[in-house]
């Protein structure tokens, strides 16, 4: 071979070790070591503030909407708020105001009875109806809203014009008894039409809320008829009256027993007070889906 390994040389290529004594250690730990030049990027657990040079990007952060999308299903705190049922309220209102207005109808009372009824009809039968049909609405009772305001505000004109034509003499001179008895007759033939139009509505409900509109709709119609016949004779007009007294009592009567209904419920009575349901009406289906079940 034409070249030769010494021996030698490997010797001497081996890395030298150097033994160092304690002496020189503590010479070399007491000698003060330099800081370490800091990186011009900041660490993540850092408290460096500083901005970053510019020839390093700055990171961006895009918040899309997909990000907040399991927010969605997250569950959200209930608020609950339990209103009580006004309904009752607003039957009994009309019931007691009815009844005794009708009264007056079918006995020809005397005008101390008027004043009496004048009272009812404004602050019962007026601003507690009035009331319960605000509390209707804030419940979402579109129909309990509408009629009971309505009726609520009936009862107030009703009792304003009762005490315009009792302490007013000048109107009485103005116009004569049959214009006014005309004009009455034109206002009740108003609220004949719209109590009309929520007996239709009641067509879905129970047979009882019915009969409520149903007496009180007759109970328009026969009172309208009678100031119309201002000029006919006493007779005629005394029995329309009497009859549109019996039907406001009807009316009346079972206003009280749907009020009684609404309040004589699970938490205060024994059983369930029955309102009756028409055929086609989506509570009488369930219930004989029920009993189809129950056999």
């Amino acid at each position: 071979m034409e070249q030769l390994i010494n021996m030698n040389d490997l010797k001497t290529a081996q890395p030298a070790i150097t033994v160092y004594s304690q002496q020189s250690v503590e010479s070399q730990a007491s000698t003060p070591v330099a800081s370490p030049v800091p990186s011009p990027v900041a660490s993540p657990t850092a408290h460096n503030y500083e901005p970053l040079p510019p020839n390093i990007p700055q990171p961006q952060i895009s918040l899309k909407q997909d990000h907040f999308k399991h927010l969605e299903h997250v569950a959200q705190p209930e608020v609950v708020r339990k209103f009580a049922n006004p309904a009752p309220l607003g039957l009994c209102a009309f019931a007691l105001t009815s009844f005794v207005s009708n009264a007056m109808n079918l006995y020809m009372a005397n005008g101390t009875v008027t004043g009496i009824n004048i009272g009812l009809a404004l602050i019962y039968g007026g601003i507690s109806q009035f009331l319960a049909g605000m509390w209707e609405m804030a419940l979402g009772n579109t129909f309990g809203a509408t009629t009971f305001c309505s009726f609520g505000a009936y009862w107030i004109t009703f009792a304003t014009l009762s005490e315009i034509d009792t302490t007013n003499p000048v109107v009485e001179k103005a116009i004569e008894s049959c214009q006014a008895e005309v004009l009455m007759g034109i206002f009740m033939m108003a609220w004949f039409i719209f109590t009309t139009l929520m007996l239709l509505c009641t067509l879905k409900s129970s047979i009882a809320m019915f009969l409520i509109f149903f007496f009180l709709d007759l109970n328009y119609l026969l009172l309208a008829i009678t100031h119309f016949h201002c000029g006919s004779s006493s007779g005629m007009v005394a029995a329309l009256q009497k009859a549109g007294g019996v039907c406001g009592i009807l009316a009346a009567i079972t206003a009280w027993y749907n009020a009684f209904a609404g309040v004589f419920d699970q938490s205060n009575g024994f059983f369930t007070v029955p309102l009756g349901h028409f055929p086609w009406s989506p509570v009488h289906h369930v219930h004989q889906a029920n009993k189809y079940k129950e056999v």
